[in-house]
């Protein structure tokens, strides 16, 4: 009896153990779509906020909008084009792993934009540019041609795998109609008998025997033997003559 008592708690103590487990997982993972969708959010409002400032702002101020809108537009398509895609294609790690790199410098340049749209001093913003102009034109132009050459390789796998599928549909196709070209064949006449030689000439051709050809060159001959004439004997009696009234 204590033994099947102790076996009831510990399935007991064991369910609220996976109970709480899963409960921690359900809550994590719920923590972790409400931040997504909040972040995502605060992106969507940023990003529109800096679009209407690239519009109704003029001067440095609008050309910061301008340049923070363009990195980080460009940053996040790479990102999402190189997540996208390491899923299928496992050499585009090393490409994710740069990239990765790059968002750090991406991100310093981001915040350095940021900072600068509250900067009172008009002439050291405008000073400032050309430089943060170079910088993000570099992380945008390196971001760019990670996303262009990760594309270009997915395409180049979809275009191969196409051709052969194509090729191996065309195979396929000529074997299912393999009466077409059975039926379609030419047949082969029988051949003509040879010529005959030159010295033979004057006795004439010779062709296959008909039954004419025999009948033309034999003599007709009696289908039927006429009776030849009976011996006479002494016993017979000798026909009367017939006669004549």
């Amino acid at each position: 009896m204590e033994a099947v008592i102790a076996v009831v708690a510990l399935l007991f103590v064991l369910f609220l153990a996976l109970g709480a487990y899963a409960t921690v997982k359900v809550i994590g993972a719920a923590k972790r779509g409400v931040d997504r969708t909040i972040d995502q959010a605060r992106r969507t409002v940023e990003d529109h906020t800096l679009r209407a400032k690239s519009f109704a702002q003029f001067g440095p101020a609008g050309e910061l909008a301008q340049l923070r809108l363009k990195l980080r537009t460009s940053m996040r398509a790479t990102q999402d084009a190189l997540s996208a895609g390491v899923t299928e294609d496992e050499s585009l790690k090393e490409s994710l792993a740069l990239f990765h790199r790059l968002s750090a410098h991406g991100h310093e340049l981001d915040n350095e934009l940021k900072r600068l749209e509250s900067e009172p001093d008009r002439t050291t913003l405008a000073a400032r540019l050309p430089s943060l102009r170079e910088r993000t034109e570099r992380v945008t132009g390196s971001a760019d041609s990670l996303r262009w050459a990760a594309r270009d390789r997915a395409r180049r796998f979809a275009d191969d795998d196409l051709d052969s599928l194509s090729t191996q549909i065309d195979v396929e196709a000529g074997a299912l109609r393999h009466w077409t070209t059975s039926d379609s064949a030419p047949q082969t006449p029988p051949p003509w008998p040879e010529a005959p030689a030159a010295d033979s000439a004057a006795a004439g051709q010779t062709w296959p025997e008909t039954p004419g050809a025999r009948s033309a060159q034999e003599p007709t001959r009696p289908s039927i033997t006429p009776p030849a004439p009976r011996p006479a004997y002494p016993w017979q009696k000798k026909p009367r003559p017939e006669s004549t009234t």
